[in-house]
């Protein structure tokens, strides 16, 4: 699924940056929308494409890495870009609908909403970020897995 949007949204990141893919071989299925989750990681990786060009990289100097990790019975996807990074005082309301840093007519100030919502509400999962300024950004996304029964995590919590 992951490829799938990286080839997708190659028109976006290719004259920017360059993407490494570190996939882990184990991951379990992943009961979700599938629809909903390529449009997350299609928001997150477009969003860190757009953000290594604000911070005027190089397309040789652009990296874009998204890396897949099993965690007990979750899975955590992580997106990280070395783009311009969040500044402070707009951490707090990089989640809130209609917020944007872009110039008008750039960006909606949706995306990054509708993510939070696909990744939360719709699926029972999280998702957070770390960042630093002028060296980059890593948003991170733990969805529920599958366990040895076949339940997912939301519905095992649901049944307790």
């Amino acid at each position: 699924m992951l490829s799938n949007v990286i080839v997708i949204s190659r028109n976006e990141w290719k004259h920017h940056a360059q993407i490494t893919e570190k996939f882990d071989p184990e991951i379990p299925h992943i009961p979700c929308h599938i629809n909903e989750i390529n449009q997350v990681f299609l928001n997150l990786i477009v969003n860190a494409a757009q953000s290594i060009q604000t911070a005027g990289r190089k397309p040789d100097e652009g990296d874009i890495t998204v890396k897949t990790t099993s965690l007990d019975d979750s899975i955590l996807i992580s997106i990280s870009d070395n783009g311009t990074g969040i500044e402070k005082e707009n951490r707090s309301k990089v989640f809130n609908p209609f917020f944007t840093t872009k110039e008008v007519g750039k960006g909606t100030g949706q995306g990054l909403s509708i993510t939070h919502d696909i990744v939360t509400v719709r699926h029972g999962g999280r998702i957070w970020f770390e960042t630093q300024v002028n060296k980059g950004t890593t948003f991170h996304v733990l969805l529920p897995g599958e366990d040895r029964t076949g339940n997912t995590t939301v519905e095992k919590q649901k049944a307790n």
